[in-house]
């Protein structure tokens, strides 16, 4: 087995220890110990550090994986490469904070009346922002290395464990407010440290830079990619942190804080995206260098529809649940307001994941600068909607301009990828789809108005029997959906690993 098989494994592996950890985390340890306004605030604090920390990299996370070839060199030490990747993030951090004393006081002047308690603790962005700004460009110099284990343990389960421990220790007055996000500053600080004792221990890194070996065509293209860079970034990962600002700014923290809740909840229907984006595209860049088209059609219909008919039944197991789940939860009946923000965000998402595979052609694509346009348009769209829409519906607003940006967003984006690189990625059997989730939700419904309707009136219905109504429905249903989606042949990667498990049951 090779070592990108090793490490991958070794990562996934890894990745689902860290979604166990932050599932308990976030719902039973977090909604149990902390008020809704302090999540809020720990919410608000760690996206705007990852906002700032993200546009400070200067694109160096990507323009690192593009230009590394050019120096990669054992003996040499990769010719300062390593050097190279920590001051272009050292200056677009020291740009931002200059820019973030300038603009502070027109910052908070949006979170004071609502918010005060954001604005208290605000000039904590800098260090944690610092911090997750290094931990990435640690982890990529380690990614270039073909080593990812160990700093995703550090990301996904050192830094999660910890999170849990100053948690913990807040609820039992250990630590103050302050102490809890001083704490919280501490534990991404460990958490870089880490991983730069872990990349000297591979004996490839080297502080010393060499100036003469970058060439004036490379320094160029480097400058002109990184402003690209830049410039998207500043549309792509403002626009999903848009609506924590309007809510917390135009609502509260205690409002931001039940809207995380909704948004952690919503984001399970696109986590299949991200395995799946991950290994798809490598074969849409090169149908597309290759100028295959039907070969990239095929790619991008296969990615859209799985992952469309995966969301699609998470969504329903989310959604026939939510009622117990916000039972179960500690503290849920402060949370349950946002129920129906779960459903807007929910189907937000799916259609984020299902259609994002035309971003990815397009990115890949001759016609690439559109992206920036679209993702221009995409940001412009969250910013009015929400500003519009938070005021008269609240969080469900939030929700709303959510749901709004990306269908007219992703309405936009196909027809121009169908237009332009000739990519459709939707085919019939998406309504296919469509038909037989309706139907499982209609079955939902019959169910709760019959069986679900007897046990209440014949029983003592507490929470045992709530849950076990739940897991029932959820069981019974969600298995005639899969036979029917298996009978109509809708996919066949999905009928194949359905096949894959009937065969390992039969065979054990």
């Amino acid at each position: 087995m090779g070592i990108i098989a090793r490490q991958s494994i070794k990562g996934t592996i890894v990745n689902y220890v860290g979604v166990a950890i932050g599932f308990v985390t976030t719902f039973f340890i977090v909604t149990k110990y902390l008020t809704t306004e302090e999540l809020g605030l720990v919410r608000v604090l760690t996206q705007s550090s990852l906002l700032f920390a993200t546009l400070a990299q200067l694109g160096t996370n990507t323009s690192a994986m593009r230009y590394y070839p050019y120096f990669k060199d054992n003996e040499h030490r990769d010719h300062g490469f390593f050097g190279w990747t920590l001051i272009v993030p050292l200056i677009g951090f020291a740009l931002f904070t200059a820019l973030f004393f300038i603009f502070k006081d027109t910052f908070a002047s949006f979170f004071i009346a609502k918010s005060a308690l954001f604005v208290d603790y605000i000039n904590y962005v800098l260090p944690l922002a610092f911090f997750m700004l290094y931990i990435t460009v640690f982890e990529t110099n380690s990614n270039l290395l073909l080593r990812i284990v160990v700093p995703k343990f550090i990301r996904e389960v050192a830094i999660r464990l910890l999170t849990m421990a100053v948690y913990i220790l807040y609820a039992f007055h250990v630590l103050t407010l302050t102490g809890m996000v001083v704490s919280l500053c501490v534990v991404y600080g460990l958490a870089t440290l880490l991983n730069i004792i872990y990349l000297f221990t591979l004996k490839r890194v080297s502080f010393r830079i060499e100036p003469d070996y970058v060439k004036p065509q490379l320094r160029h293209d480097f400058t002109l990619y990184t402003l690209f860079l830049f410039t998207s970034a500043l549309t792509t990962e403002f626009a999903p942190m848009l609506n924590d600002y309007f809510v917390a700014g135009m609502q509260g923290l205690a409002s931001a804080g039940v809207f995380s809740i909704a948004v952690y909840v919503a984001t399970l229907v696109e986590m299949p995206y991200r395995s799946l984006s991950a290994i798809s595209r490598p074969h849409i860049s090169q149908a597309i260098a290759d100028n295959d088209i039907e070969k990239t059609n095929e790619i991008c219909k296969s990615v859209s529809l799985n992952q469309f008919l995966v969301g699609a039944l998470i969504f329903f197991v989310i959604w026939v649940n939510i009622d117990a789940f916000f039972t179960v939860l500690p503290n849920g009946e402060k949370y349950a307001i946002a129920k129906w923000v779960v459903f807007i965000l929910g189907i937000s998402r799916l259609c984020n994941s299902t259609l994002n595979v035309g971003l990815t052609a397009l990115s890949y694509s001759k016609h690439y600068y559109f992206s920036l346009v679209f993702s221009i348009l995409l940001t412009g769209l969250s910013i009015f909607l929400n500003y519009k829409l938070i005021p008269i519906w609240g969080m469900e607003g939030a929700a709303i301009a959510t749901l709004a940006s990306y269908l007219l967003y992703y309405l936009i984006l196909t027809a121009f990828v169908s237009y332009k690189i000739k990519m459709n990625p939707l085919t019939i059997r998406h309504l296919w789809v469509i038909c037989i989730v309706a139907i499982m939700f209609g079955l939902a419904l019959i169910w709760d108005n019959t069986i679900t309707t007897v046990l209440i009136d014949k029983t003592t219905y507490g929470i045992g029997i709530m849950l076990a109504d739940s897991i029932v429905k959820t069981a019974v249903i969600g298995i005639i959906g899969l036979v029917v989606v298996y009978k109509a042949k809708v996919s066949e990667p999905f009928n194949n690993v359905l096949d894959k498990i009937r065969s390992f049951k039969w065979n054990n």
